[in-house]
């Protein structure tokens, strides 16, 4: 934390009024600052808004009053209008569009209605704003110069501040509670140092600060801050401001600790993908040969570069439908004949199965299947009963009463979490593993000859749909299902005698 002073510069006649203004820097992510672009449009604008000031040339200024007080420089929005048509010589449309911008980014600011940053084409009063304040200068609106602008407007105010900056100032009398007692030190003694000047450019002043904030903090969401009486309020709304607060929330990553991650995943998988790096026996998007697909099926034995990819992740490992038949066969084989408590690791497997066939599965048995997944995995006593934490099973079971495609996704990356933490390394170590990885294929690279290549082409076929490959799937399983149950004699003769 460092205290640092800075020099405030209000040129409101032309004598300048000099203030010390005292803040706190501390280094915290920015929650939600509207920084101003610096770019070179802005300098030509700037430069614009200095020949508006021209003694000689520019905007004719003069004393206004104003609640009683005088002040200096007062423009109208028609004299600028009549400036800015004589300048630029283009349409009405086009120099309405221009004034509204200056307005908009803070170079003209309105006296009487200072909410709405538009030009108006009468004699409403304007007066042009100190460069101290201009969008490209060095210093940003912090969250600690807007709480020390709220206190001293709370104590001139006598705390009726308006319903959009009641709201910030709660917000950031949360925020900044570690130095509040500072932030009210400092507007107290910017408020007295504000007494002892005479009364125009005190209030020249005010309209001045004012009018910059109302630009870097505007009351786009005043309609937020009041209680809505009305019962049909928008969602939209509700789901806006609960996206933006887990917005700020969220915890930040260094970027040389995301960077990192990134370099390494990419340094991971580059062997990996087939766009990258060429794939064994070759590459079926360019030579039209299926060889590819035929080593990486469920059924064969998986080559290198696939028990390789296993050890990645676990996610990748349970990904691949082989790999998780590879898993299966080391649990069978680990917990085989140990007491029923180490038998929840094949329970967590098949668990985070249902839960995948609950997820794509169709929509008209998804209640079918989430009660049966209850009755066999969380109901108490179950056949194959998971152990999940007590927060985790209240959300799950309440879920399950109007059963969705994602309501066991709670249970299901706990469980996930548990078989990474656990299995998936002791898998990785075991005998099946290395097996699997010492008796797996190695295709030989294919060279094709460009006639060769061509050939492909032309005998390329249709892939299978995926929805037929899972319906076969599903058939294979039925059947397996079916071999392995029990069979009813009684009903078998039922039905013959049926049939006769």
């Amino acid at each position: 934390m460092r205290i640092c002073l800075r020099k405030v510069d209000l040129p409101l006649s032309p004598a300048p009024i000099s203030i010390c203004r005292m803040t706190i820097r501390t280094a915290r992510p920015n929650r939600g600052q509207h920084f101003r672009p610096r770019t070179h449009c802005l300098n030509k604008l700037e430069s614009i808004v200095v020949e508006m000031q021209d003694p000689k040339s520019g905007v004719k200024g003069s004393e206004q009053k104003l609640n009683v007080s005088t002040i200096p420089h007062v423009i109208t929005g028609k004299d600028v209008i009549a400036w800015i048509t004589n300048k630029m010589k283009t349409t009405p449309e086009e120099v309405q569009a221009f004034g509204t911008m200056l307005v908009a980014y803070g170079y003209i600011y309105p006296l009487q209605n200072h909410k709405k940053l538009v030009l108006c084409n009468d004699s409403s009063l304007y007066r042009f704003q100190t460069p101290y304040f201009w969008p490209t200068q060095k210093w940003v609106a912090e969250d600690s110069d807007y709480a020390i602008y709220l206190a001293k407007r709370n104590i001139r105010k006598k705390g009726m501040l308006e319903a959009y900056e009641q709201a910030h100032y709660s917000h950031l009398h949360d925020w900044l509670n570690h130095k509040w007692d500072f932030i009210v030190m400092q507007a107290t003694e910017q408020y007295k140092a504000g007494k002892e000047r005479n009364k125009p450019d005190r209030v020249v002043f005010d309209c001045q600060e004012r009018a910059y904030w109302i630009v870097s903090r505007p009351p786009v969401s005043e309609h937020c801050c009041v209680k809505s009486n009305d019962p049909n309020e928008s969602i939209t709304t509700i789901s806006t401001n609960i996206f933006y607060q887990q917005a700020i929330m969220r915890s930040k990553v260094k970027s040389s600790v995301s960077l990192g991650a990134l370099t390494k995943y990419v340094t991971t998988y580059k062997n990996h993908d087939p766009f990258l790096a060429p794939c064994l026996p070759s590459n079926p998007w360019q030579t039209d040969h299926d060889a590819y697909w035929t080593c990486n099926t469920r059924i064969d034995v998986p080559t290198k570069m696939r028990v390789e990819r296993w050890s990645f992740s676990l996610f990748e490992l349970l990904s691949d439908l082989r790999g998780r038949d590879d898993f299966k066969v080391f649990l069978k084989k680990e917990f085989s004949g140990m007491p029923p408590h180490l038998m929840r690791h094949l329970s967590n497997l098949a668990f985070w199965e249902a839960a995948e066939e609950l997820k794509w599965g169709t929509a008209s048995s998804m209640t079918s299947k989430a009660e049966t997944i209850f009755k066999t995995f969380l109901a108490p006593g179950a056949p194959r009963w998971i152990n999940i934490d007590g927060r985790t099973m209240g959300l799950t079971v309440k879920g399950l009463d109007h059963p969705h495609r994602y309501v066991l996704e709670a249970a299901q990356t706990h469980v996930f979490l548990l078989m990474k933490k656990d299995t998936f390394f002791r898998y990785l170590k075991s005998p099946v593993y290395k097996d699997t990885q010492k008796n797996a294929l190695s295709p030989a690279p294919h060279n094709f000859s460009p006639a060769q290549l061509e050939q492909n082409a032309q005998n390329r076929s249709l892939g299978v749909h995926p929805v037929i490959v899972w319906q076969q799937e599903e058939e294979e399983k039925a059947k397996a299902a079916a071999a392995s149950a029990p069979v009813d004699v009684k009903a078998m003769m039922s039905k013959i005698d049926r049939k006769k």
